[in-house]
């Protein structure tokens, strides 16, 4: 690693423990230096007899002897627990099993426990034509499985390109908006594993006891890799406990890929904000127009419509308004008037970013300038950031009312029905001086609580366009044909 004082390793190992020190790891820290003696910077120490099961924990340990904290993510799987089973092993197949988990989670529960949201069963059937990491033209496959924060592995199939792993992995829901996340790595005991490729999976889209064949994406999820893995998924949720978690503040991941400066990225970004921008300019310039009378009949409409508006205006009408719109939408699409294909802008534009990314990476192993130009990059990388925290905010506004998600869609739909109906009967003083006892009361309730936004948190559930294209099925070759069973719906 380049020479730093705050490294990022991102490296995964998987340790068998036993009893022999009560379940304590020791951690030494060193600086390594070519051709001398390495210098010891720090150690540290876990316990994990205080950790609990089936839980990804974040600890941020002091270095003794030195200065500095280690941030370590730390899971605890216990060889008995069902996180793991071979095929044989089918919680939904088992009657007793599959009837304890439709009671656990029917709306019957809705208030209990409210943290959790659903059960979630992936099982890791096989791949096929992975691609060849080794020189003897084989790979040493093993499958990583993730949902949010928590992380499972496959055991590993030597000198294999056609894998069979036969593993069930179960997870509880926290949100029922979460991406399941399923890469494919080649296993090499020198180094790091070699990438070759992953899926990833929204939750709501997940058809339950179908066996399906994805095709393997590359990292940034914009274009095919080599090979198909063959999944087999079952989802069961309360609904009414999903729609509870969509408004509130959403589960941050632990380990994310550090952003870095890109030209296509930082050109994406910008244009991604330009056409939300040209949205709101194109909708001036329509209005303007009816000002300006350039078309008699249309601004004679728009004018009546002023009249009557303001004439008759309740503040019920600005909820009733998107509610209309939403339900105008649905019916296009229902109706296939809605014939509205992909954007493909942003899928061009992330093979081009791919292609940048590829040849960035062959510049800096040769020529390393980047490590000059921190000050620089830092601020072209919050810029970057910037743009693509604005231009996913239009998107995901966008995507709400053209029913991308129509469980959020549908949630909507709910909760703007609810708005009218309360401004409609209910004076707006009344509302007002409610929201204000609310705020000004929170922190006496509950101290510790933390504030949020419902709005913003409904929206981080609904994907922008760049997600949308990052989580659409690729079609597959018809040599690879999975066959499907179908079984009763526990869902």
């Amino acid at each position: 690693m380049p020479k730093t004082l705050n490294p990022q390793w991102r490296e995964q190992f998987d340790l068998h423990l036993y009893e022999e020190r009560g379940g304590i790891i020791d951690i030494t820290v060193w600086d390594k230096d070519a051709g001398k003696k390495d210098d010891f910077i720090g150690r540290c120490q876990v316990d994990l007899s205080t950790l609990s099961k089936e839980q990804t924990h974040k600890l941020q340990l002091p270095l003794e002897e030195g200065e500095g904290y280690l941030v370590l993510l730390v899971t605890l799987t216990a060889s008995a627990t069902v996180s793991i089973s071979d095929l044989s092993i089918n919680a939904l197949e088992d009657p007793k099993e599959q009837e304890e988990l439709l009671k656990r989670y029917s709306l019957v529960r809705m208030f209990h426990n409210i943290k959790d949201v659903g059960f979630l069963q992936v099982k890791v059937i096989r791949a096929e034509g992975l691609m060849a990491a080794d020189v003897t033209g084989k790979s040493d496959p093993f499958c990583v499985v993730e949902l949010s924060n928590d992380r499972l592995l496959t055991h590993t199939v030597y000198k294999n390109l056609n894998p069979e792993w036969n593993k069930i992995f179960t997870f509880n829901i926290k949100d029922i908006h979460s991406v399941l996340e399923v890469s494919v790595y080649d296993e090499d005991r020198d180094r790091s594993a070699d990438f070759l490729g992953k899926v990833a999976i929204p939750l709501l889209s997940i058809q339950n006891g179908e066996q399906k064949a994805y095709v393997l994406k590359n990292k940034q999820l914009t274009g095919p890799t080599k090979g198909v893995i063959y999944l087999e998924i079952d989802v069961i949720f309360n609904a009414v406990k999903a729609s509870l978690r969509t408004l509130m503040p959403k589960e941050q991941k632990y380990i994310e890929e550090e952003n870095r400066i890109s030209k296509q990225l930082l050109l994406r970004n910008f244009m991604r904000t330009k056409r939300c921008v040209m949205v709101l300019i194109n909708a001036v310039y329509y209005i303007n127009s009816c000002f300006d009378w350039d078309s008699p009949p249309r601004s004679l409409a728009a004018f009546l419509l002023f009249l009557f508006v303001t004439w008759n205006f309740e503040f019920y009408m600005i909820p009733l308004v998107l509610l209309l719109l939403l339900v105008w939408n649905y019916f296009l699409i229902i109706s296939g008037k809605d014939n509205r294909q992909h954007d493909t802008v942003v899928e061009d534009m992330l093979e081009d970013e791919e292609e940048e990314d590829d040849r960035d990476d062959k510049d800096s192993e040769k020529k390393g300038f980047m490590n000059k130009l921190y000050a620089i990059q830092e601020v072209c990388v919050s810029v970057q950031n910037i743009l693509d925290e604005v231009a996913s905010f239009g998107e995901r506004i966008k995507n709400t009312f053209n029913w991308t998600v129509p469980f959020l869609s549908w949630l909507g739909i709910v909760a703007l029905s609810v708005f009218t109906v309360i401004l409609y009967f209910i004076p707006l003083r009344y509302i007002v001086l409610v929201w204000g006892i609310n705020k000004f009361t929170k922190k006496l309730r509950s101290p510790y609580a933390i504030d949020n936004n419902e709005l913003l948190d409904f929206l981080s559930r609904v994907p922008s366009d760049v997600q949308a294209v990052q989580y659409q099925e690729l079609k597959q070759d018809s040599t690879h044909s999975p066959s499907k069973r179908k079984k009763n719906n526990p869902g």
